[in-house]
């Protein structure tokens, strides 16, 4: 995998650690590391497949600047308004998450250097400066999101070797709750934590010359980093906290400051960490978003650089301490875009593709499983569905 490859699989898992590295521990820890991590691992399973159907539906459109293009060239018009509609909705979400949270952290730290901001004004002052950078384009992302991405794994490695030392076995091996219910009912934050597949119309865009092969390796690559990141992250953050501490944190600043009560240093450490995830997070999705921007209303980029950022900004400003709840949002919508769009994206290409020559057809990537693995996918979309509704 050469080095543009392995930005993309960077952006990739940039884009999903932030909001979820936050919000994990606090929705998980009160039902057990045995059946978070049966969730953790079934999720990630059923969003790294979907997004490897949106690869090979991206692939066999023609690539596309944003999922607009694809949408249009594989479901028709109505699909495009549709898909758009939701695509929307679910990055000005997640903007709003990851704006909430950086603000707060910004807050923090501007106050220790002797700088009082408001949480409006922290909000506002990270969105306009991070925003600029996403304007500039992928390449530039690319470039300064492999720099955030070795600083924020230098600071998980600090984090964790700090952490281990004072993990509890108790704390390891409590339960707060055997409510299988409301476990499930956490699988929307989850999914939405493993919300990366809307970078990936933008890099294959952006990654023209690569293999499909590499391609998809690129995504499964871009998908594990998070995983791995967030289990030792649920296991370090349980074992050293109570499940009754970890479920009444309402913010990032409460969690840090928890975790680092008698270790000097931790709390700098972990500002860090999560200010770098969120900060990753923030530019994979407001890329997206900006390329879609961009694809639909063909405007310069100053004007794409409003139209990006001015909606999840108001938001934020009026959704203030509302971190969980919207993430939850984002995870209803995510189902349907995440999962249905690319399931009956990729059914149109594959029909269209029948009668194309099986000389040409054998070239084209096509994600392994068949109508079964489909029909799995479809399942998993369903129980994410239920999960909200129950």
């Amino acid at each position: 995998m050469n080095m543009k490859l392995l930005g993309s699989s960077l952006i990739i898992a940039g884009t999903a650690l932030g909001a979820g590295m936050l919000a994990i521990p606090m929705v998980l820890a009160q039902f057990g590391l045995l059946w978070g991590t049966m969730l953790m691992l079934l999720i990630w399973v059923g969003t790294t497949y979907a997004a490897l159907l949106l690869l090979e539906a991206s692939i066999k459109a023609g690539g596309g600047l944003g999922m607009n293009s694809i949408a249009r060239k594989t479901l028709g018009k109505g699909g495009q308004i549709v898909t758009n509609g939701l695509l929307y909705a679910l990055l000005v979400c997640l903007l709003m998450a990851y704006i909430i949270g950086a603000g707060d952290l910004v807050k923090k730290l501007s106050s220790e250097v002797g700088l009082a901001l408001t949480p409006s004004q922290a909000q506002i002052a990270f969105t306009v400066i991070a925003g600029l950078v996403v304007a500039a384009g992928t390449g530039v992302i690319d470039k300064l999101n492999r720099m955030l991405f070795a600083a924020m794994v230098l600071m998980l490695a600090m984090t964790l070797i700090t952490l281990v030392p004072g993990i509890s076995l108790d704390n390891l091996a409590s339960v707060g709750s055997d409510n299988k219910i409301a476990l499930v009912k956490t699988s929307s934050v989850l999914f939405t934590s493993f919300g990366f597949m809307v970078v990936i119309p933008s890099l294959v865009t952006y990654n023209h010359e690569a293999t499909q092969k590499q391609l998809r390796n690129m995504v499964i690559v871009g998908s594990l980093i998070p995983l791995v990141s967030y289990l030792f992250w649920l296991y370090a953050a349980i074992g050293n906290l109570s499940p009754e501490q970890l479920i009444g944190f309402q913010d990032v600043s409460e969690l840090i400051t928890a975790l680092s009560v008698n270790r000097s240093g931790m709390q700098l450490i972990l500002s860090i960490f999560t200010g770098l995830a969120l900060l990753t997070s923030f530019l994979g999705v407001a890329m997206a978003l900006f390329d879609q921007n961009a694809d639909t209303f063909r405007q310069n980029r100053a004007v794409t650089y409003v139209l990006t950022f001015i909606l999840p900004m108001l938001g934020a400003l009026l959704a203030a301490n509302q971190f969980l709840s919207v993430l939850s949002y984002a995870g209803i919508i995510l189902v349907f875009l995440a999962v249905f769009v690319p399931m009956a994206m990729t059914l149109k290409v594959r029909q269209s593709q029948q009668s194309q020559d099986q000389s040409v057809k054998g070239e084209v990537y096509q994600v392994r499983g068949g109508m079964m693995a489909m029909g799995l996918s479809f399942l998993f979309g369903c129980f994410l569905l239920m999960a909200e509704l129950i």
